[in-house]
């Protein structure tokens, strides 16, 4: 059976040492960073993405363990592995797969564990459900909780279902962290690519108080007028 001490060590053969002495630095590991203190292995996504294929079949004791490790590497496999497992699975694995993700939530804990999972298996997960969850996320002191939130609003998104993320882009308006406007941008943006009027509604209620950040990715797609328009206080 395939542990998590296996699957570091065959990470660590893709390892180099470019990638250990820059993934730290691209990450924000600083001293009062949001990344402080992670540590790297020098492994690249297609890497890990690789591995993590490879072993669909880890049980949730041994993704568990690669959750709780110090290296980023390890804990994006655990996540890959996931998302992997939840394509196949049938609604009650599914479940299980969504359930085991919220209660190790502390554990993806920066912005890339969070956009390659988040909208994979949450959002999935609540395409046709209620969606409590996300508000409660939303709701937590941890600024990942709550990119996992607005992130997994995605699934909806390109279902031309964005009542979620208009909710809750009103509800994090007031949101005092950058990686949470690119977020919210990031998605409010992906909204207007299906429902435009939706978008510019939103932009004409808000954009005045918006972070320019968040601002600023919504409007990404719109003509230059447009963007000249909203961007004037």
């Amino acid at each position: 059976m395939i542990t998590a001490k296996d699957i570091q060590k065959e990470l660590e053969t893709y390892s180099t040492p470019e990638k250990k002495e820059y993934l730290p630095y691209f990450f924000k590991t600083g001293k009062g960073q949001y990344g402080e203190g992670d540590k790297f292995l020098g492994v690249v996504v297609p890497d890990t993405r690789k591995v993590a294929k490879k072993h669909k079949s880890i049980s949730f004791d041994e993704l568990t363990k690669l959750l709780d490790n110090e290296y980023h590497e390890c804990r994006l496999c655990a996540l890959l592995i996931l998302v992997e497992r939840f394509k196949k699975a049938k609604e009650d694995e599914r479940k299980d797969i969504y359930d085991f993700y919220l209660s190790k939530t502390d554990r993806i804990n920066n912005w890339d564990l969070v956009d390659l999972s988040a909208k994979d298996i949450v959002g999935e997960y609540l395409v046709d459900k209620e969606r409590s969850d996300l508000y409660r996320l939303a709701e937590s002191s941890l600024l990942w909780d709550q990119r996992i939130a607005v992130i997994a609003t995605f699934a909806f998104i390109r279902r031309n279902d964005h009542k979620d993320i208009l909710a809750l882009s009103e509800k994090l308006l007031n949101h005092k962290h950058d990686l949470m406007h690119k977020a919210i941008g990031w998605m409010l943006r992906e909204t207007g690519k299906k429902d435009m009027e939706a978008l510019t509604g939103f932009l004409d209620k808000y954009h005045k108080v918006m972070p320019r950040t968040m601002l600023r990715y919504s409007i990404e797609k719109l003509s230059a007028d447009e963007r000249a328009h909203y961007m004037k206080k």
